[in-house]
């Protein structure tokens, strides 16, 4: 009787750990579906094991994953990095006229930031800043118009950033995470971004974001159309954010 209540414990454990601290999608994968995660059950690693088939290079697999199990905050940022846009802001709209309409939004102006729709992006985060931060969800509101707040402040700059006006040399800001600030150094060089380092943070949970984030950023020369590292969100949103001030600090 243990056993057989263990082993899907296990298992699970064992996919989690794959997925967020090594990025083996395919393990993940495979623990995952061991312990019965998938159509019939509730878990929200089903939308993770989705984000898995997606990351093999299935994506049709996914979307039909994300068709048969429940829908979840995460459900909306995994469409939003597959590209489903709409199909994201639809989920969103839906759970915005729910009970927790900041996170709904949040998740929806996230959607848009990666789709580099950023005006639609900037609506949904004003959306957050004017849900009242009352009652027992104070503290969760409050939090998400502090991220809502530096995710518009981060658009502004970088949707006007044009690298070839950065002058040459390093350049040091910070933008909140989950424990507190998280500060970054970006070096440019004839109008390229040489290098993205965390300087410093508090974050625990951050599993790759802290490397995987500033590597985007480095390959696509932008910090527009960023898609954070899952489970990871926040930090991951305060790397790109930093970015942007830091880059905005060295316009000629």
């Amino acid at each position: 009787g243990d056993d057989s209540e263990k082993r899907p414990r296990a298992m699970t454990t064992l996919g989690r750990l794959y997925y967020l601290l090594l990025q083996d999608y395919a393990r993940a994968a495979f623990w995952w579906r061991q312990a019965g995660v998938g159509p019939g059950n509730r878990s929200p690693n089903g939308v993770n094991l989705a984000e898995c088939y997606w990351r093999l290079g299935n994506q049709q697999m996914a979307l039909e994953l994300l068709d048969e199990i429940p829908i979840y905050y995460t459900t909306i940022k995994l469409l939003a990095d597959m590209g489903q846009t709409d199909r994201a802001l639809k989920i969103a709209e839906a759970a915005g006229r729910g009970a927790f309409p900041d996170m709904a939004y949040l998740y929806a102006g996230d959607a848009c930031r990666v789709a580099a729709r950023y005006e639609e992006a900037i609506g949904y985060y004003e959306k957050v800043l004017d849900v009242p931060a009352t009652g027992r969800a104070q503290q969760r509101i409050e939090r998400n118009q502090v991220r809502a707040r530096a995710n518009i402040e981060g658009i502004r700059i970088y949707d006007t950033l044009d690298l070839a006006r950065v002058a040459d040399g390093t350049y040091r800001a910070a933008s909140p995470g989950f424990a507190g600030q998280v500060h970054v150094e970006v070096t440019v060089r004839s109008g390229r971004i040489e290098s993205v380092k965390v300087t410093e943070h508090k974050e625990k949970q951050f599993y790759t974001a802290i490397t995987e984030t500033p590597r985007k950023i480095l390959e696509k020369q932008t910090v527009g159309g960023i898609d954070a590292t899952t489970s990871a969100t926040i930090t991951s949103e305060a790397i790109i954010n930093a970015t942007a001030k830091a880059l905005a600090g060295g316009l000629k």
